[in-house]
């Protein structure tokens, strides 16, 4: 009797103290789901960061060609060799000053109206291609500087 009564104690005490295989199953199910949920959240806020380091780059060459252009009343032809370094994805920033320039090679709004009268300033954004309508897939994700400068960001919201 006391050996029985004994047993029937200690299993008691391990059914309290042990998970069942379905309670672990339900803690693996929900760790997946709060990681799932975890991994897109980190990755946009990566690329955020780096929208805003390309849009903060766009915004000081910018400066510069202005204050280069009421300096010598034109911009130059290429950015100077200070300026011409990479955006966040790798790639070189890209510089068009309008006066001189093919309709074709300037950037284009959704009307394929010249977003820019003075120059072109931009990133390729993360996949490293462009083309010059705004509204073409290569270029949706490119950090754009537009509207003579009044909007800087990316293509898809201008």
């Amino acid at each position: 009797m006391f050996f029985q009564n004994n047993q029937e104690r200690l299993r008691g005490k391990r059914r309290i103290l042990g998970f069942t295989i379905v309670e672990l199953l339900v803690g693996v199910v929900v760790v997946g789901i709060l990681i799932s949920l975890a991994i897109p959240y980190y990755r946009s806020s990566g690329n955020r960061q780096k929208n805003q380091t390309a849009i903060t780059d766009i915004t000081v060459m910018a400066v510069f060609l202005q204050a280069y252009h009421m300096d010598y009343g034109r911009y130059p032809d290429e950015l100077p060799a200070d300026f011409q370094k990479l955006d966040p994805w790798g790639n070189p920033y890209q510089y068009l000053p309008i006066e001189g320039s093919s309709v074709g090679e300037r950037r284009k709004d959704k009307s394929l109206v010249p977003i820019n009268t003075d120059f072109d300033l931009y990133s390729m954004g993360p996949d490293g291609r462009s083309v010059g309508p705004l509204t073409a897939s290569a270029s949706r994700d490119d950090i754009v500087r537009a509207a003579n400068g009044r909007f800087i960001g990316v293509a898809v919201d201008f």
